[in-house]
């Protein structure tokens, strides 16, 4: 399967994305840089973590101005899989690939530290490896994570499914105690009606290799693998 992993001016996770991808999972991986037209016919195609151009005016909002953008979108409304992990997840929402915005924190601070997630569906190409409500634990580092969308979004993310992952405490109950950034409904990730474009907050890529004692995330890059064999 190969992967394409787009850099951004200021992206800062691209090469923690190659190394688990390429090193841990065996996967071909090729750079994809912002001004890139040609995706070089892969089969997914990511948009890592960082600070695209400084988040000026605000995260991911020059990153969807991007040459490389135009082709991704048509990818995507093509039926290829395209993943956003934190400022990626920005990117797709500011893109419209995804429903909703990703706002300040609601304590107004950077976020650095583990969290608890619960895999709230399982049925997606992103979490088919985790059973239903299964809890991990997988790092976050974010200023703007809070998810927010109005009732009408968040009615049809609930009927169609859509709510993938969302915060919760170490025994998997999600409460406002254990929502770290304020985002309605704790909401982590997300995918679209066609369920070919997910988001999330949390790093996955963080969680992948068992030199940083913890995999919890290794299997939302199999599901991925594994749905497209």
């Amino acid at each position: 399967m190969k992967f394409g992993i787009v850099t951004f001016p200021g992206s800062n996770c691209d090469q923690d994305m190659h190394h688990v991808l390429k090193t841990v999972l065996k996967q071909k991986t090729v750079s994809l840089w912002h001004k890139d037209k040609d995706l070089q016919n892969c089969d997914v195609i990511v948009l890592p973590g960082g600070f695209s151009y400084g988040d000026y005016l605000r995260s991911g909002a020059i990153a969807k101005f991007s040459r490389i953008m135009n082709s991704i979108i048509d990818f995507a409304n093509n039926g290829g899989f395209v993943i956003g992990i934190c400022n990626g997840f920005q990117i797709l929402c500011e893109s419209k690939l995804l429903p909703g915005a990703l706002l300040h924190n609601d304590n107004h601070k950077f976020i650095c530290k583990n969290a608890y997630i619960n895999v709230t569906s399982n049925l997606s190409r992103f979490t088919s490896k985790y059973s239903l409500n299964q809890v991990i634990k997988i790092p976050v580092a974010h200023g703007e994570g809070r998810y927010h969308a109005d009732k009408y979004t968040l009615k049809s993310l609930k009927e169609n499914d859509q709510i993938i992952f969302q915060y919760c405490n170490d025994n998997g109950k999600i409460e406002t105690s254990s929502n770290i950034n304020g985002s309605v409904l704790n909401i982590a990730g997300i995918c679209n009606k066609n369920r070919n474009v997910f988001g999330m907050m949390p790093h996955p890529e963080r969680a992948s290799d068992s030199e940083l004692n913890n995999v919890d995330g290794k299997n939302f890059f199999l599901s991925a693998i594994e749905s497209n064999t």
